[in-house]
């Protein structure tokens, strides 16, 4: 199995951390009660090969309890990352508010058994409520605690593009893939001039390529994607490749993904430890070749010919 070696690690913007191209995210271990064996196979065969960024966040039921529980015993390998600001059943204040995220950020560190998170993101408000800064600024107080290392955000378009031009906001989780690059355009100028960590969400675009009909869970989110890629007229013999599509489509989308500059780590979220040596093999072969990566930038511009397909968060 591939390992990402020290070298291939990324400058984290302003934070001084340093993170691997691929990361988790831990989504699915909580909304689909995956089998915990089969996550504590996931996530030790990332740590051993090299992957030292896991994403969490207090919504996602059980996840942040499953990483605490399987590899919270290394917690000192890698970059711990969780989002707050939903509702949460231990605590009845409103979401958004102040106490409710000190009330999240304390669950957070109980269920991940450790003293400190690296990340926390206010996940996914929308503009006003972000603009009145009573959200971050509790962060803020929680950082200055040490119960935090950095402040950030996780969401897109407008709300994104204010996000990181705050101070205090030092890392952007994003939605950026082959059906969804209009953050490339809005917001990741702004990331790269203010020098933010930028973490990408749904690198792979929910497997587009596959009928929306397939998808047991997430058809939501994977519908819009589905519809884009179709939209785009994306195939493999446009890009003068031939193989499996279920191969070599998520290959293509995490390189994509991984060549817009500023774009520091991807996170997958998977609960099948089968998956985990192609994704580590996407990363070691490297950034698409320019003629590839603007051959799908303008299969997206084409079809996206009004502006409306905003980053979806």
């Amino acid at each position: 199995m591939t390992t990402i070696t020290s070298e291939q690690r990324r400058g984290f913007g302003s934070t001084g951390l340093e993170v691997s191209p691929l990361g988790f995210g831990g989504a699915p271990i909580g909304l689909l009660e995956a089998d915990k064996d089969a996550v504590r196979e996931v996530l030790t065969a990332l740590l051993d090969h090299g992957v030292n960024v896991i994403d969490t966040a207090a919504m996602y039921r059980g996840s942040e309890a499953m990483i605490g529980e399987t590899i919270g015993h290394r917690r000192d390998e890698f970059v711990l990352i969780s989002k707050c600001g939903h509702a949460i059943e231990e605590s009845d204040a409103p979401a958004w508010s102040p106490k409710l995220i000190r009330a999240s950020v304390e669950r957070s560190l109980q269920n991940l058994r450790t003293d400190v998170i690296d990340v926390m993101l206010l996940h996914s408000c929308d503009l006003d409520t972000l603009k009145k800064g009573d959200g971050l600024g509790e962060l803020v107080q929680l950082r200055e605690e040490g119960k935090i290392r950095f402040v950030g955000y996780s969401g897109d378009n407008e709300a994104a593009v204010w996000a990181v031009a705050q101070p205090d906001v030092r890392v952007l989780q994003t939605s950026i893939n082959i059906c969804d690059q209009n953050n490339i355009d809005r917001v990741m100028p702004a990331a790269r001039e203010h020098n933010v960590g930028v973490m990408v969400k749904r690198p792979i675009a929910n497997a587009a390529w596959k009928d929306a009909a397939q998808y047991e869970q997430y058809k939501n989110y994977a519908q819009p994607y589905v519809e884009r890629f179709k939209a785009m007229g994306l195939s493999l013999e446009m890009l003068g490749l031939e193989g499996d599509p279920a191969v070599l489509w998520p290959e293509i989308a995490l390189r994509f993904t991984l060549t817009v500059p500023g774009v520091q780590t991807a996170i997958v979220g998977t609960t099948r430890p089968d998956r985990v040596p192609a994704n580590l093999k996407a990363v070691a072969i490297g950034p698409l070749d320019d003629a590839t990566f603007e051959q799908l930038r303008t299969a997206f511009r084409d079809a996206d010919g009004s502006d409306q397909w905003d980053g979806q968060t």
